[in-house]
């Protein structure tokens, strides 16, 4: 986590460009009638039915510091596709930087054996040589920007039902060219804390933090209190006492003895069943005159 903090709190570089990449599934929908558009006094409306056209997957591909964004919209994911989605942004976003420093989650087509998958060896090893992958903690992908982006997107331009992937592009097209337009930036602003640190691309010190809540320690287990409980034996009922562990009392009676009483909710616990046949145990080698009874003896 603090890995991916410390890439985000790094100066911005234009040879060294951090980019933030994430991916979402997209169902392709068509109406089954036309909808109504909205009038005076009325608003549009839609058919709750649809017809499933299909699914693709949008690659989304963010630089929070500069502002800008690449989307895409393609009838698979594979990694074959993802490599193609890596090769154009080595070759055509950023064809000139050193190196780009890549935050991404740790999905399965995500990984430099992508890349040997779809390309020459030579070629894969020449766009694997720029790129600087930092992986998002397992159940921490909510540290991903791309992230944001993909929820504005979400807001902004999918709100509604789109039946073909070139119609997709195209609305992904001209959201992606407007939103970089406005220049609309990401600012995470790092905060001091001791024993953080990493090197930025120019060998600068970096310190970033992070907040942990803490929970209070856990109190020690309670003493097993000396509790009198009514045991129902099925003649009169008559008091027992002894040491009943604090997990089974319930209103002033253990669950054993609530057994014995045929608890409906734990009628059939054989945990519990046992417990009470080991209580008519003892109890008949209380009152049996020829002293305790052995093995079979027991009915």
């Amino acid at each position: 986590m603090e890995d991916v903090l410390a890439v985000y709190a790094w100066p911005y570089d234009p040879a060294r460009p951090v980019v933030c990449m994430d991916e979402k599934p997209y169902q392709l929908l068509a109406d089954t009638r036309d909808p109504l558009p909205a009038r005076p006094g009325h608003d549009a409306c839609q058919d709750s039915e649809y017809i499933r056209c299909g699914r693709s997957s949008i690659f989304v591909w963010v630089e929070p510091l500069r502002g800008w964004r690449r989307v895409q919209a393609l009838s698979r994911r594979t990694r074959t596709d993802w490599a193609g989605q890596v090769r154009q942004l080595l070759s055509v976003d950023y064809p000139d930087a050193e190196a780009v420093v890549l935050v991404m989650d740790n999905l399965n087509t995500h990984g430099i054996a992508s890349l040997c998958e779809a390309f020459e060896p030579q070629e894969a090893f020449a766009l694997a040589q720029r790129l600087e992958i930092h992986h998002t903690p397992k159940h921490g992908s909510w540290l991903n920007i791309a992230e944001i982006e993909l929820s504005a997107l979400t807001r902004q331009c999918l709100d509604r039902r789109i039946s073909d992937l070139d119609i997709l592009n195209t609305e992904l097209s001209a959201w992606q060219n407007a939103t970089n337009t406005d220049q609309r930036q990401v600012n995470c602003p790092p905060t001091a804390r001791p024993g953080c640190r990493r090197p930025g691309p120019d060998g600068s010190k970096v310190v970033t933090s992070m907040t942990i809540t803490l929970l209070p320690p856990s109190s020690p287990e309670p003493a097993l209190p000396t509790t009198t409980v009514r045991e129902n034996t099925g003649t009169a009922p008559r008091l027992i006492s002894g040491e009943v562990p604090a997990h089974q009392v319930r209103g002033g009676c253990s669950l054993a003895v609530l057994l014995r009483g045929r608890a409906p909710w734990r009628r059939h616990s054989r945990r519990h069943l046992s417990t009470t046949r080991s209580l008519d145990r003892e109890r008949n080698d209380q009152e049996s005159p020829h002293g305790p009874l052995h093995g079979n003896q027991h009915r």
